[in-house]
């Protein structure tokens, strides 16, 4: 192992280090751990880790950013742990570190960056999706490095564009009036559920603010450790829907939600952005915050239709909202809901995950899928898109492809007013 480099600033916020206690509460938690059974692998031990390379006990190679690379990001250790460590806020830090002073393979970083500028821009994403969708259609994806060929594994079937108008009005009087965030990939390959939450926003009494100029919400820029770029999304978003007038924004995708109620944290050292930063932030709702549960009359009422659902991790342990969606999916007749084993459990998707730490994630695919066919359901629900993809593939991959994967609002637009 080489030499720790020297650095001429922390990078690390001591006290946050210094809250985990390593009692290892978080280890029943940590979907890599339980995997590998590698202490390097845990909440505790990528902490310990993070400690070193910051007090420059340890060398910034391969073989110490390997355990932090193979982090979901899904915050499950947030939730378990009696110290309130701020684990989401440690990785995004350490991640810039090693984005800003580890130089990885070529072919590596050009993966990473050609996922960012590509699933950033629903423009380019619609571009690439031309010859994918070809090269599946004609079976010709054996011609590609493995990498790929999981890649366009994930593919949903196409849909048809459906723009959202910038304002979608209430159903009868408003009530309120709220932005909507239509996202990058949710825009592109899940337009039908945009429409399906607008419908569902208008419907409880909203009228609805979609303005265009709206970005991606940075995500995946936070997630890789690229905070300079997630701050310039964030600035963007700000100053779009701080000039609508609106009582909260809306989103439909929890990984992007998350990030929104973050931009105060992301944004807090910026003297220029900071308050603004909180209250965008405290406006922010994912949309089964916004809805409320209403009975709907099924025409599967004498024959119950057998539901499961997924927690999303950024929606369960980031905004820590579980029981919301499931009150929605109970208030209609009909319908059975059936808990899923380790629900709040990442499925691998994690962001971009899937397409960086392939062989992580189809592990964590095969467990999730596993646990969703011996529910007996018909239908898994979830709320995030990374979520969907991941599980469909894992349960065509398994024989499960009968087993309907769908985004909360498709179901519930579906189910209450069709």
């Amino acid at each position: 192992m080489s030499s720790p480099p020297s650095f001429t600033r922390s990078f690390l916020d001591a006290s946050k280090a210094q809250a985990c206690v390593h009692c290892g509460l978080c280890l029943s938690a940590c979907p890599t751990y339980l995997e590998t059974g590698n202490e390097n692998d845990s909440p505790r031990g990528r902490i310990y880790i993070m400690r070193a390379l910051e007090e420059q006990r340890l060398a910034l190679d391969e073989l110490s950013t390997g355990p932090i690379d193979r982090c979901l990001g899904c915050r499950a250790c947030e939730v378990a742990c009696p110290s309130g460590v701020q684990y989401g806020a440690l990785l995004e830090e350490t991640r810039e570190h090693i984005e800003q002073h580890h130089r990885r393979p070529l072919r590596e970083r050009l993966w990473r960056w050609g996922i960012e500028f590509v699933f950033s821009r629903p423009v380019l994403l619609r571009m690439a999706l031309i010859p994918a969708r070809l090269i599946r259609a004609a079976r010709l994806g054996w011609l590609l490095p493995r990498v790929m060929r999981e890649a366009l594994a994930l593919l949903p079937p196409s849909q048809p564009a459906t723009p959202i108008p910038v304002l979608s009005p209430a159903a009868g009087s408003p009530k309120r009036q709220v932005g909507f965030l239509r996202g990058c990939v949710m825009q592109v390959l899940f337009a039908r559920t945009n429409a399906a939450s607008v419908k569902l926003l208008n419907q409880s009494g909203c009228d609805v603010l979609t303005p265009p100029e709206q970005g991606c919400c940075g995500a995946l820029f936070a997630h890789s450790g690229r905070l300079d770029a997630a701050r310039d999304c964030a600035r963007k978003n700000i100053a779009t829907f701080e000039a609508q007038p609106v009582d909260a924004i809306v989103v439909n995708a929890a990984g992007c939600g998350s990030m929104l109620k973050e931009y105060g944290h992301l944004l807090k050292d910026d003297p220029a952005w900071r308050e603004r930063a909180a209250r965008f932030s405290e406006k922010v709702r994912d949309l089964v915050e916004e809805l409320k549960p209403a009975k709907a009359v099924s025409a599967r009422a004498t024959t119950p239709l057998k539901v499961t659902y997924h927690d999303a991790c950024h929606l369960a342990h980031a905004q820590r909202i579980c029981t919301a969606p499931r009150d929605l999916v109970r208030a209609i007749q009909g319908v059975d809901l059936l808990e899923l084993t380790e629900a709040s459990m990442c499925c691998g998707s994690a962001g971009s995950y899937n397409l960086t730490e392939p062989q992580m994630a189809a592990q964590l695919q095969e467990r999730k899928c596993a646990h969703i066919v011996a529910t007996g359901a018909d239908v898994v629900l979830t709320s995030n898109p990374g979520c969907l993809l991941q599980i469909q593939a894992g349960l065509e991959r398994a024989g499960a492809g009968h087993i309907r994967v769908e985004h909360i609002a498709d179901f519930l637009e579906r189910e209450q007013y069709h």
